[in-house]
């Protein structure tokens, strides 16, 4: 049992790992977007991330682990390439709405690999089920404003 429960943290924390980055996805995006309807959604759905992220971690600690803190150093320079990006080129909110948008494809894809993974317990797959929900709902809604700002 101690394996598999060493696989449901790996698997968690992964997903603790790009729940942060997206988290910090969307901090960066109501910092950029122009809209106050935007940067105040992208605000609330920073938040709504680092509540699913409290989520993960409770899960992780049922399993024995320890939770991961920081987000990935890949997205942290991507993170850093759309900073200098932006100060090249500049932004607009549907340049910022494409990203974030492609930002929620990425995490959805995470999530649904989490889901069908064949080792991982019924109680991760359940709680990763359960977080996945929201994100699958916030993803939709991005994706349906994207092609609606097209």
């Amino acid at each position: 049992m101690a394996a598999a429960n060493d696989h449901a943290v790996d698997v968690l924390n992964g997903l603790i790992e790009t729940t942060l980055d997206s988290a910090d996805g969307y901090r960066k995006a109501a910092e950029t977007a122009d809209n106050p309807t935007f940067k105040t959604m992208f605000e609330t759905r920073a938040r709504k991330r680092t509540q699913l992220v409290g989520e993960l971690k409770t899960e992780v600690r049922t399993f024995g682990g320890e939770p991961k803190d920081d987000g990935s150093m890949l997205a942290a320079t991507h993170r850093a390439f759309l900073g200098l990006k932006d100060k090249v080129t500049g932004s607009n909110d549907k340049s910022v709405i494409d990203e974030v948008e492609r930002g929620e494809d990425f995490i959805k894809q995470r999530f649904e690999k989490a889901i069908s993974d064949q080792d991982l317990t019924p109680a991760a797959r359940s709680a990763i089920e359960r977080c996945y929900a929201a994100v699958k709902a916030d993803h939709d809604e991005m994706s349906a404003l994207k092609h609606r700002m097209q």
